[in-house]
C-alpha cells in the first residue's frame, strides 16, 4: 500500500484545516473516560527496539484529504463529542504502522483490509494436510442468543506476533469467551489464556506501537460489563474495560470490528452506532471523542459491525441499514455517505489507484427478503461516487430454525502478478444447486471475469498465495468445514480438502502456513504442498 500511496504525494505537508464547528462544548458525563498507564519493565522496553528496528521510518509525509463534506453527508443526522479538549484530534503521521512489523496486528494485517501477508507454493500440484490442532473450551452456557461453544466464529481471524526472542506467537479470541495464545511452531500454549467473560467473535487488534494493548470487543454478552477491553501483554492483566454506553443511540453493545490505529490514536467503531477515537500517546488510553450517526430523526442508529478502512485520514464504515460512510478522522465528520441496499456487515477494501482511493465492497441479502443480490460496488474513496455496481444474485435460507442471508460476507481480495484488475470475493447463494460462489470481477467495470462454485456457503475471507513462476492461488474455506485452494486467473480449483466443522473464520498465513479457527473448538495449522 506504501508505494501506492505515495503516487501523487507533496512531500511537504500542507496546512492541516481546522474542525468544523458541527462539535458539542465537551460532554460532562465523566463515566465515559477512562486512563490507564501501562509501565513497560527495562527489559521489555529493550527488547522492542529489536522488534521494530526492521520498520522503515516515513520519509515522506502524508498529505491529509480534503476536510469537506458532501451533500450526500449533510443528509446525515450526527454529533460529534469530544471529551479531552486539551488534546488536538489533528494527526501528523498518516503513514500505514502495520507497514513492516513482524506480524498480522489487526483485521488483515493492514487500515487498507487489503491482506499485507501472503503465501508461497511451489508449482501447482498441491496436498493440503494439518500440521497440529489446538483445542479451546467449549463453552455450554445458555444467553439469549443461543449457546456458542468454542472456536472461533465470523469473522475470528487470529493475530500474529513474532517476538525479538524468536517465540511465534498466535493470539485469538474464541466464542467461548477467552483469549488465547499459542506457539505458532507447536501448537501448544505460549501463556495463560485470558478470561473476557462473554463470547468473542471478532478479530482483537495489537497496538503496532508495541505498547502492550491487545484491544478485545465482546461480541455477545454473559454478564457485564458487556463491551469492550484492553488486556496489556505485558503485564497480563485487563487494564480497561468499557461497557455499555449510557449516550450511545442504538442500545447493542457489541464489537465485532477490529480496532485499527492511526497516528496516536486507536479507532474503534461499535455496534451502537458509535465511533470512538481513542488519544494513546504517552501511555495514556484516553476515550478523546465520538461520532453517533443516523439517516432517521427517531435516531435510530445503525449498528457498525464491519472492520474500518482507512487510507490516510479517511476511515470508511459499513453498517446494517446499508450505509457506506467516510470518516474524516481528523475531526470524525462524515465527508460522504453511499447507501448500498442491505445489511453490510463485510469489511470494505481501500486501493489507491492514481492517486484516488477507491473502496470495494458488498451487501447481504437481508432486507431485501428471501431473494435478492449482493450489491458489490466501486466508489471513488474521495467523494463517494459509484464508479460501477454489479449484482450478485442469492437468498436467504432457513436451516435449523435459523434464517441464513445471503450474499457476501467476508472482505474482498485484490488481484496481483498475474491477476493484476482482478478482485475476488465470497458469496453466499443458497439456491437449491449452488451454496456458495467464490467470484473473480475486473476492477475497471465490474464485469465478471469467472465464478467458481464451492460445496457450502463462505463467510470466510480470502488470502493470497504465490508460486515459483509469480501465478496467483486464493485459499479459503467454507461453512462446511472445506478449504480450497483455486487459481487465481481461472478459477480452477487446485485443491479442497474437508478438515473442519465450519469455517466461518478468516485465515492468516505465516511462513507458507494458514492458521484458521472452526466453529466447535477448533484451530487448525494448515501446510500446502
Amino acid at each position: 500500500m506504501k508505494k501506492a500511496l505515495i503516487i501523487g504525494l507533496s512531500v511537504l505537508l500542507l496546512a492541516i484545516v481546522s474542525c468544523r464547528s458541527h462539535q458539542k462544548a465537551p460532554a460532562t458525563d465523566v463515566t465515559m473516560v477512562d486512563s490507564v498507564l501501562v509501565s513497560i519493565p527495562d527489559t521489555v522496553s529493550a527488547s522492542l527496539d529489536t522488534l521494530t528496528a526492521n520498520i522503515e521510518t516515513p520519509t515522506i509525509v502524508l498529505t491529509p484529504f480534503p476536510d469537506t463534506i458532501f451533500p450526500s453527508a449533510e443528509k446525515l443526522l450526527f454529533v460529534v463529542d469530544t471529551y479531552q479538549t486539551g488534546i488536538s484530534g489533528m494527526m501528523s503521521d498518516l503513514s500505514d504502522k502495520y507497514d513492516g512489523i513482524n506480524g498480522i496486528f489487526t483485521f488483515r494485517g493492514s487500515p487498507t483490509r487489503n491482506p499485507n501477508f501472503s503465501g508461497r507454493i511451489h508449482g501447482d500440484a498441491i496436498d493440503i494436510h494439518t500440521e497440529w490442532v489446538f483445542a479451546t473450551y467449549f463453552d455450554q452456557t445458555k444467553t439469549d442468543y443461543g449457546t456458542w461453544g468454542g472456536g472461533t466464529g465470523w469473522t475470528g481471524q487470529p493475530l500474529y506476533v513474532h517476538w525479538p526472542d524468536s517465540l511465534q506467537e498466535i493470539i485469538f479470541g474464541s466464542l467461548c469467551g477467552y483469549v488465547y495464545f499459542v506457539d505458532f511452531q507447536t501448537g501448544e500454549p505460549s501463556r495463560a489464556n485470558f478470561d473476557a467473560k462473554n463470547v468473542l467473535k471478532g478479530t482483537p487488534s495489537f497496538d503496532p506501537s508495541m505498547n502492550g494493548n491487545l484491544y478485545i470487543g465482546h461480541g455477545v454478552e454473559k454478564e457485564a460489563p458487556f463491551g469492550n477491553a484492553v488486556f496489556n501483554l505485558f503485564s497480563n492483566q485487563q487494564t480497561h474495560v468499557f461497557g455499555k454506553d449510557p449516550n450511545a443511540w442504538r442500545k447493542w453493545g457489541a464489537y465485532d470490528s477490529s480496532p485499527v490505529v492511526i497516528d496516536s490514536f486507536l479507532f474503534r467503531p461499535g455496534e451502537n452506532g458509535t465511533l470512538y477515537k481513542y488519544y494513546i500517546g504517552n501511555g495514556e488510553y484516553l476515550l478523546h471523542s465520538t461520532l453517533r450517526y443516523s439517516t432517521s430523526k427517531a435516531h435510530k442508529s445503525p449498528g457498525i459491525e464491519s472492520s474500518m478502512a482507512v487510507c490516510r485520514n479517511y476511515g470508511y464504515i459499513t453498517d446494517n441499514m446499508g450505509n457506506i460512510i467516510c470518516v474524516n478522522l481528523n475531526t470524525l465528520q462524515p465527508v460522504w455517505r453511499y447507501f448500498n441496499h442491505d445489511d453490510t456487515d463485510a469489511s470494505p477494501l481501500v486501493d489507491v489507484e492514481d492517486g484516488i482511493p477507491y473502496v470495494y465492497t458488498g451487501c447481504e441479502i437481508d432486507k431485501q427478503g428471501l431473494s435478492g443480490a449482493s450489491y458489490f460496488v466501486k466508489l471513488n474513496g474521495l467523494t463517494g461516487e459509484l464508479v460501477w455496481k454489479t449484482a450478485i444474485k442469492g437468498n436467504q435460507v432457513d436451516i435449523d430454525d435459523k434464517t441464513l442471508n445471503g450474499g457476501m460476507f467476508g472482505s474482498p481480495l485484490l488481484g496481483s502478478k498475474d491477476c493484476d484488475g482482478l478482485i475476488f470475493g465470497n458469496f453466499c447463494v443458497n439456491d437449491s444447486l449452488v451454496k456458495g460462489s467464490f467470484v473473480a470481477l475486473n476492477k475497471a467495470d465490474g464485469s465478471i471475469a469467472y465464478r467458481t462454485n464451492t460445496k457450502q456457503y463462505a463467510w470466510s475471507s480470502p488470502i493470497p498465495f504465490f508460486n515459483d513462476r509469480n501465478e496467483m492461488f486464493i485459499f479459503t474455506g467454507d461453512c462446511d468445514g472445506y478449504v480450497y485452494l483455486i487459481k487465481g486467473k481461472t478459477g480452477e480449483i487446485v485443491a479442497s480438502k474437508r478438515i473442519g466443522s465450519n469455517f466461518e473464520s478468516s485465515p492468516i498465513v505465516v511462513d507458507d502456513k494458514v492458521i484458521l479457527g472452526s466453529r466447535g473448538n477448533k484451530i487448525y495449522k494448515i501446510a500446502l504442498e
